[in-house]
């Protein structure tokens, strides 16, 4: 007794519904799975491979799976309806190139439908580098680069070809950019797709190529590009300038051009995302007693107005005078203050002495300046 196939949608997992990308996907997953290639020697494996091209080649043919929806296995065993058997089934012409396309993607082979051959594509992106200040990457600016260009040849316009000659089809894959050949698999033919060697991909080729280009179409020159730096830009992060990237391919569009910012350290200033942070140093008295002192931000310096008592490492806060966000216009981040109380390195006897009565007072003791204090204090040791 032969045994019964499994329903093809419940093959490939999918609804009833499913469409031809769903139907595609699920096809691509099973396929890199259950591939004889990944898996040698493994005979159940090898079964369900099988199983799931039978399903993909039927529900992904519109016609069949018509047939299949309103028949079941038996429109392709010459049953009720039948189109005529389906055992022994190849993959030839359209369902061919199908196959070698989920296949290519797959292992590496061939190229996918979603990238046409001979078809236009988009240059590559070029990338440099720029030095800016701490400042300049605070509130942007304008600069000037300059890169090598690839412009169009005005030799040739563009054709690569000599003057008073044009390319010609290529031979080899007649104008497609593509050629196609059958390789004979486990389950029957397998046709596969690949880039045209004789051309490219272009579908034409160049007899005689021009002098100044040497075929290629186009020159590479220097040209200056003026790039604007946004405010708020960190170091490693780049700025787009479209279009000013490789050409395309086949009509297809420029790259862009892609601007790093390399950000000069500062002497005064630490950045941290939005954040500024500094360290100023403030006198004894002033922590002790309090009072304004001048504190530098990048926009200039600010006064602030120190609390009594303060102590050594206290960090203030200065609202919105940190780093503008790339993200949220017209938002800033903070600068922190870091206050340390500077301690004199050299006195001379009278300011020791008034050190030694602030110390003594400090003590409830009196200060006697013929005699030492009989307890050394903070500013005697």
């Amino acid at each position: 007794m032969a045994e019964s196939k499994r329903d093809y949608y419940e093959v490939l997992g999918v609804p009833k519904t499913a469409d031809e990308a769903a139907l595609k996907k699920a096809y691509r997953v099973l396929a890199k799975k259950y591939h004889p290639d990944s898996n040698p020697g493994d005979t159940e494996a090898e079964k369900k491979f099988k199983e799931a091209s039978e399903a993909y080649s039927v529900l992904s043919d519109p016609d069949k799976r018509r047939q299949y929806d309103q028949f079941g296995h038996s429109a392709f065993d010459g049953g009720a309806g039948g189109g005529g058997g389906f055992s022994g089934f190849d993959f030839t012409g359209d369902m061919g190139d199908i196959f070698g396309d989920i296949f290519g993607d797959i292992f590496g082979g061939g190229r996918s439908r979603s990238s046409q051959y001979n078809g236009p594509m988009r240059g590559a992106n070029v990338r440099t580098a720029i030095r800016i200040t701490f400042e300049e990457a605070v509130f942007g600016c304008e600069k000037e680069i300059e890169i090598n260009y690839k412009e169009e040849c005005s030799k040739c316009h563009g054709t690569g070809a000599k003057s008073g000659t044009s390319p010609e089809t290529c031979p080899k894959c007649n104008g497609k950019g593509k050629i196609m050949y059958t390789q004979q698999s486990f389950f029957g033919q397998v046709q596969n797709v690949q880039t045209c060697p004789e051309c490219g991909g272009k579908g034409k080729v160049i007899r005689e190529k021009c002098s100044d280009c040497y075929g290629t179409g186009y020159v590479t020159r220097k040209k200056k590009f003026r790039v604007s730096i946004p405010g708020g830009i960190d170091n490693g992060q780049s700025v787009r300038c479209p279009g000013g990237g490789e050409p395309g391919a086949n009509g297809g569009e420029r790259g862009d051009l892609l601007v790093e910012a390399v950000v000069s350290q500062h002497p005064t200033f630490k950045r941290q995302e939005t954040n500024i942070y500094s360290t100023v140093a403030i006198t004894f008295a002033t922590a002790a007693l309090g009072g304004p002192i001048r504190i530098k931000t990048v926009d200039g310096e600010v006064e602030y107005e120190v609390k009594p008592g303060t102590q050594t490492d206290t960090r203030v806060r200065l609202k919105g005078k940190g780093v503008p966000s790339l993200r949220a216009r017209g938002v800033r981040g903070d600068h922190y203050v870091t206050l340390v109380v500077q301690v004199p390195e050299r006195m001379n006897e009278a300011q020791k002495e008034a050190l030694r009565h602030f110390d003594a007072v400090m003590r409830g003791e009196k200060s006697d300046s013929s005699e030492k204090p009989k307890k050394k204090g903070l500013f005697n040791k």
